[in-house]
Protein backbone atom coordinates (compact mmCIF):
# COMPACT_ATOMS: atom_id res chain seq x y z
CA UNK A 1 0.00 0.00 0.00
CA UNK A 2 1.49 3.51 -1.09
CA UNK A 3 0.38 7.08 -1.10
CA UNK A 4 1.01 7.35 -4.84
CA UNK A 5 -1.83 5.45 -5.78
CA UNK A 6 -5.16 6.22 -4.02
CA UNK A 7 -8.04 3.90 -5.16
CA UNK A 8 -11.48 3.26 -4.01
CA UNK A 9 -14.28 0.30 -2.48
CA UNK A 10 -17.35 0.05 -5.08
CA UNK A 11 -19.48 1.25 -2.01
CA UNK A 12 -17.19 4.50 -1.88
CA UNK A 13 -17.75 4.64 -5.16
CA UNK A 14 -21.14 4.61 -5.72
CA UNK A 15 -21.65 6.77 -2.37
CA UNK A 16 -19.38 9.61 -4.42
CA UNK A 17 -21.92 9.30 -7.20
CA UNK A 18 -24.83 10.06 -5.53
CA UNK A 19 -22.80 13.01 -3.65
CA UNK A 20 -21.40 14.39 -7.14
CA UNK A 21 -25.43 14.30 -8.30
CA UNK A 22 -26.83 16.29 -4.94
CA UNK A 23 -24.25 18.43 -4.15
CA UNK A 24 -23.04 19.25 -7.37
CA UNK A 25 -19.30 18.78 -6.93
CA UNK A 26 -18.27 16.78 -9.53
CA UNK A 27 -14.88 16.03 -9.07
CA UNK A 28 -13.93 13.05 -6.75
CA UNK A 29 -10.70 14.52 -5.41
CA UNK A 30 -12.25 17.16 -3.83
CA UNK A 31 -15.31 15.09 -2.37
CA UNK A 32 -12.42 12.62 -0.89
CA UNK A 33 -11.10 15.56 0.47
CA UNK A 34 -13.97 16.17 2.47
CA UNK A 35 -14.38 12.79 3.38
CA UNK A 36 -10.94 12.56 4.76
CA UNK A 37 -10.88 16.01 6.94
CA UNK A 38 -14.56 14.60 8.09
CA UNK A 39 -13.00 11.85 9.42
CA UNK A 40 -9.80 13.09 10.97
CA UNK A 41 -12.24 15.05 12.47
CA UNK A 42 -14.13 12.43 14.47
CA UNK A 43 -11.06 10.72 17.48
CA UNK A 44 -12.21 7.53 17.73
CA UNK A 45 -10.78 4.41 15.56
CA UNK A 46 -12.59 3.54 11.97
CA UNK A 47 -13.75 -0.31 12.74
CA UNK A 48 -12.91 -1.09 9.47
CA UNK A 49 -9.48 -2.20 9.15
CA UNK A 50 -9.28 -3.29 5.69
CA UNK A 51 -10.36 -1.85 2.62
CA UNK A 52 -10.77 -3.76 -0.79
CA UNK A 53 -9.92 -1.60 -3.04
CA UNK A 54 -12.22 -3.21 -6.31
CA UNK A 55 -13.89 0.03 -7.99
CA UNK A 56 -12.46 1.58 -11.15
CA UNK A 57 -12.03 5.03 -9.32
CA UNK A 58 -8.24 5.86 -9.10
CA UNK A 59 -6.15 8.77 -8.58
CA UNK A 60 -2.54 9.93 -8.26
CA UNK A 61 -1.63 10.94 -5.06
CA UNK A 62 -1.25 14.47 -6.46
CA UNK A 63 -4.63 14.81 -7.71
CA UNK A 64 -6.30 13.57 -4.47
CA UNK A 65 -4.37 16.42 -2.70
CA UNK A 66 -3.51 19.53 -4.72
CA UNK A 67 -1.43 22.08 -3.81
CA UNK A 68 -2.06 21.35 -0.39
CA UNK A 69 -0.70 18.02 -0.01
CA UNK A 70 2.10 18.58 2.55
CA UNK A 71 -1.44 19.36 4.98
CA UNK A 72 -2.90 16.70 4.05
CA UNK A 73 0.02 14.71 4.71
CA UNK A 74 0.92 16.06 8.10
CA UNK A 75 -2.41 15.34 9.25
CA UNK A 76 -2.48 11.95 8.36
CA UNK A 77 0.61 11.61 9.77
CA UNK A 78 -0.52 13.35 13.27
CA UNK A 79 -3.75 10.85 13.33
CA UNK A 80 -1.07 8.07 12.93
CA UNK A 81 1.10 9.55 16.03
CA UNK A 82 -2.40 9.83 17.84
CA UNK A 83 -3.54 6.78 17.07
CA UNK A 84 0.21 5.23 18.14
CA UNK A 85 1.24 4.14 15.04
CA UNK A 86 4.59 4.38 13.89
CA UNK A 87 5.35 6.40 11.04
CA UNK A 88 5.56 4.40 8.22
CA UNK A 89 4.73 4.93 4.46
CA UNK A 90 2.81 1.86 4.90
CA UNK A 91 1.17 3.08 8.19
CA UNK A 92 0.46 6.57 6.73
CA UNK A 93 -1.08 5.43 3.88
CA UNK A 94 -3.00 2.58 5.40
CA UNK A 95 -4.87 5.53 7.73
CA UNK A 96 -5.81 7.91 3.97
CA UNK A 97 -7.68 4.34 2.82
CA UNK A 98 -9.45 3.88 6.20
CA UNK A 99 -10.34 7.74 7.15
CA UNK A 100 -10.87 8.18 3.75
CA UNK A 101 -13.43 5.39 3.42
CA UNK A 102 -15.22 6.20 6.62
CA UNK A 103 -15.77 9.70 6.01
CA UNK A 104 -17.21 9.40 1.94
CA UNK A 105 -19.47 6.81 4.81
CA UNK A 106 -20.13 9.37 7.02
CA UNK A 107 -20.82 12.11 4.01
CA UNK A 108 -23.20 9.37 2.31
CA UNK A 109 -25.16 8.72 5.22
CA UNK A 110 -26.12 12.71 6.76
CA UNK A 111 -28.90 14.38 4.59
CA UNK A 112 -27.76 17.34 5.75
CA UNK A 113 -23.94 17.04 4.18
CA UNK A 114 -25.39 17.17 0.72
CA UNK A 115 -25.32 20.65 0.24
CA UNK A 116 -22.22 22.88 0.41
CA UNK A 117 -23.19 24.25 3.23
CA UNK A 118 -23.30 21.24 5.22
CA UNK A 119 -19.92 20.26 4.39
CA UNK A 120 -18.65 23.37 5.25
CA UNK A 121 -20.69 22.96 8.73
CA UNK A 122 -19.62 19.64 9.57
CA UNK A 123 -15.94 20.05 9.59
CA UNK A 124 -15.72 23.68 10.43
CA UNK A 125 -18.29 22.73 13.78
CA UNK A 126 -16.45 22.51 16.83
Amino acid sequence: MSLDTIRLAQASRDRLIRLKRTTGITQWNILCRWALTLSLKDPSTPLVKDIVADSNVEMTWKTFAGQHRDIYLALLKQRCIADGLELTDENVAKTLAIHLHRGIGYLGGQRELTTIEGLVGSVTAA
